[in-house]
């Protein structure tokens, strides 16, 4: 059989001249600064942006070819279409009006650390696939935890949300069982009780779908009522424990939110966590926006209790300026979730006695998600984001106290941080529940559609309530008062304040 020979014919070879080839240095210099420039005008005029984008489901598309290109297409022509087609019909989350849902940044030293490792491109699944991408995580989430006050034996990982963070928590949760659920799975089985994990009726929806992908079911989860100021109530929640243990179900986890997400309540952590060491069950604290905030030391209350937690999730690219994705999961005890999660081929084993970031979640590829947050920490500084909390919650304060004041307008809960909870309720006027529903729904609508502010809403005791969360690095004192002046002008109320 005549051997193979390898083909040196350079003439027919597209990667001699490049075409099969990434950009030349000049060609990427030169894109790179005119895409720089870009991003440069983008963050100094956002505001030239609708909040919301004035579009119609499938307006884009329709406006984008159905198949991808056979021969290459310019930068420039690449360039045009972002600018004219995706720009204009984009939700504009780092509009300093974007009020809605939990506000976010993402600032300039977190761009900068998104644009360095997008360029070094790492994957940091072992210690030896990125050294520095390991030891740096490790330092800059120690940093974290020492902003936030939480206990040194706490082990972060970042992770790419608080759902999955969440999801990885409570499946430590399960491991810790010793079910054997890791070896033998979980149908079919008779000899494995039925697992419940307890929440309040306003935990976050990733709770629920963690137990569904876990095998719990949602069926298997309690939500534990709450009280006026929507946090969980502990003696229900102990109610509820020993319901289950006389019936022989199999207490998995407690979650209990610091800052829930419809109205940013807090639940008391530290009764809570009194309870779960008396049963010994697993205590996840779900504090994705609110846990930022103990960082000031009058707020650091927030975590009161925690220091016997299993497992806290807070979320930098919430409320502390740095871009999405970025979500920090602090175990207590990382063996467990390792010995939930450590999966070792071949290919994969080394010799290093270290911390293997694949071992303690789902994921094998993970980005350098540390770099940004590592840039937003050290530009600026403890003191700076400290100021920049503080400056937020106290526009949110004047907003609350602007709701406080009128006699058509009503708070609907406690604001401890910067989301304040509300809603349009006209005085001399006795509408039905429904009614006030409809005219807050409208309210919001056409609130929205001017472009200049964009706020979201939730149901509190069945009521439709309105939402302000201020937590963007451009939103300022203005920015606030113009959202309070939309409201009042599309209700007919007089201007105040």
């Amino acid at each position: 059989m005549p051997s193979k020979t390898l083909r040196t014919d350079t003439e027919t070879t597209p990667l001699a001249n490049g075409s099969l080839g990434d950009m030349s240095p000049s060609e990427f210099r030169k894109h790179a600064a005119e895409f720089t420039e870009w991003i440069i005008r983008y963050l100094e005029h956002p505001e030239r942006y609708k909040v919301l984008a004035d579009v119609a489901p499938g307006d884009i598309k329709a406006k984008l070819p159905g198949s991808a290109p056979e021969q290459p297409e310019s930068m420039e022509s690449i360039f045009s279409d972002l600018d004219s087609i995706i720009a204009p019909a984009l939700t504009h989350w780092n509009h300093p009006g974007f009020m809605a849902y939990f506000s976010n940044t993402a600032s300039k030293p977190g761009i900068l650390g998104e644009f360095v490792s997008a360029a070094i491109n790492p994957n940091a699944m072992l210690w030896r696939t990125g050294p520095a991408v390991v030891e740096l995580e490790e330092v800059v989430l120690d940093w974290l935890r020492q902003l936030l006050g939480l206990s040194a034996d706490f082990y972060g990982l970042i992770h790419e949300g608080a759902s999955l963070a969440s999801l990885v928590a409570l499946a430590a949760a399960r491991e810790s069982l010793n079910l054997r659920i890791r070896e033998e799975g979980m149908i079919g089985r008779t000899d494995l009780p039925k697992l419940r994990v307890y929440a309040s009726e306003h935990s976050h929806s990733s709770i629920d779908k963690a137990a569904i992908i876990l095998g719990v079911g949602q069926s298997g989860i309690t939500k534990i009522e709450s009280d006026a100021e929507f946090r969980m109530i502990p003696d229900a929640l102990e109610r509820k424990i020993e319901i289950d243990l006389k019936q022989g179900v199999k207490p998995m986890a407690v979650v209990a939110t610091v800052g829930t997400t419809s109205s940013t309540a807090v639940d008391p952590v530290k009764e809570i966590a009194a309870i779960c060491r008396r049963y010994n069950i697993w205590l996840h604290i779900d504090a994705a926006y609110a846990g930022s905030a103990a960082v000031l030391s009058e707020k650091r209350w927030i975590f009161e209790g925690s220091e016997t937690a299993d497992s806290i999730v807070v979320n930098p690219h919430k409320w502390l300026f740095v871009p999405v994705d970025c979500s920090v999961l602090y175990c207590r005890k990382p063996d467990i979730l390792r010995r939930a999660f450590s999966l070792i081929p071949e290919y994969l084993k080394t010799n290093e006695e270290v911390r293997n970031p694949m071992d303690y979640g789902v994921t094998l590829g993970r980005r350098f998600r540390a770099l940004k947050l590592w840039f937003v920490i050290r530009t600026f500084g403890a003191e700076g984001i400290r100021e920049r909390l503080r400056y937020h919650i106290q526009i949110a304060q004047d907003f609350k106290s602007w709701i406080e004041e009128s006699p058509d307008f009503e708070l609907i809960a406690p604001a401890p941080f910067s989301v304040v909870c509300f809603r349009y309720n006209p005085s001399g006027k006795k509408l039905h529940p429904a009614e006030i529903d409809k005219l807050n729904e409208t309210l919001m609508e056409r609130v929205n559609s001017t472009g200049e502010v964009f706020l979201s809403h939730t149901k509190l005791r069945n009521c439709f309530v309105l939402r302000i969360a201020i937590g963007n690095l451009g939103t300022t004192e203005r920015h606030v008062k113009r959202a309070w002046e939309l409201l009042q002008e599309h209700s007919g109320t007089p201007r105040s304040a």
